[in-house]
């Protein structure tokens, strides 16, 4: 009797041992499950915070609105407003079968001439291919320049009586240092195969032949910008000697001169113009690792490249 009660009691203990130990499994599971969810859960909020997430996806969108598309800041091939951001915006807004019309909303100084061309052209390509859909640029505190050649595709451009408008030239900027290289006592050995190699080196003497050969080519860059002005405004432009000497206006001038039509906001034109007060961001935004990894690229790019006479752009501001 007192073997049979041992070995009961031995199994009673097993069974105990065992159910306790399924126990701390499930437990532990479960808990591997929810730690592994919220790291999930938080992941994705960085994500988000920090941009890694694209924004208007058109897949995404549904009913019908007005697709917006932010350009902002200097117009240049690495930057947030580049040719390539732009227009991939342009075509995903277009695309869409909610978008009612687009507003390019526009805050910028310029920049460069081809980067702005390109988006000007396919302004103008997509606008044929969906000549249902407007496209309006609502501008806010600055369209000069590169955003005005932007602009000037556009089916109306609305201002704020204060914007900044026009701008319409073309510049070469540079420095000189011969001076302070006489005074400090250092000589500059440039050596080329080819007499305009080192075009406009900022450390030699200023060459007559160069810049007016740099001056017919940035008058050349000039009559482009002009020419796609008079073909975006047409009639509405009232032409006159300063209209395209670089100058600028207030938004309220600009509408007098023609570069402009009407007063306007983003919440005025999509409410009252186009009529679809549903405003979906399609702008082409960069991520978090995007930025960190132009700017560290450009860090030691910067600091292994020289100074060199090929470093001047030319730009539309």
């Amino acid at each position: 009797m007192s073997e049979q009660t041992n070995n009961w009691e031995q199994g009673v203990l097993e069974k105990l041992a065992f159910s306790a130990i399924q126990e701390q499994r499930r437990s532990r599971r479960w808990g591997i499950f929810f730690k592994s969810l919220t790291f999930a859960y938080l992941l994705i909020i960085l994500f988000l915070i920090l941009g890694w997430i694209g924004h208007g996806e058109s897949g995404l969108v549904s009913g019908k609105h007005t697709a917006l598309i932010d350009l902002e800041g200097v117009i240049a091939a690495n930057n947030a407003a580049s040719a390539d951001n732009l227009i991939a915006s342009l075509q995903a807004a277009f695309k869409d079968r909610g978008t009612q019309g687009v507003i390019l909303r526009i805050n910028s100084p310029g920049g460069s001439p081809v980067q702005a061309g390109l988006v000007n052209d396919e302004i103008r390509r997509l606008r044929a291919m969906y000549p249902k859909i407007p496209l309006y640029a609502v501008v806010e505190d600055m369209c000069a320049s590169g955003s005005y050649y932007i602009a000037a595709a556009a089916d109306k451009i609305y201002v704020n009586k204060a914007s900044l408008v026009g701008s319409i030239g073309v510049l070469m900027d540079g420095f000189g240092f011969t001076g302070t290289m006489g005074k400090l006592g250092v000589e500059r050995r440039l050596l080329t195969a080819g007499e305009n190699k080192g075009f406009m080196d900022p450390f030699s003497p200023r060459n007559p032949k160069q810049e007016a050969f740099t001056k017919v080519m940035l008058e050349e860059i000039h009559q482009q910008f002009i020419d796609v002005v008079k073909a975006g405004r047409g009639k509405r432009l009232k032409e006159s000697p300063e209209i395209f000497s670089g100058l600028f206006w207030t938004g309220q001038k600009s509408i007098e001169m023609g570069l402009a039509d009407e007063m306007g906001s983003l919440g005025s034109v999509s409410r009252d113009v186009i009529k679809a007060e549903n405003i979906v961001d399609f702008t082409t935004r960069e991520g978090f690792a995007d930025r960190l990894a132009k700017r560290f690229g450009a860090g030691v790019a910067s600091a292994f490249q020289p100074f060199s006479s090929q470093s001047a752009g030319i730009t539309l501001r």
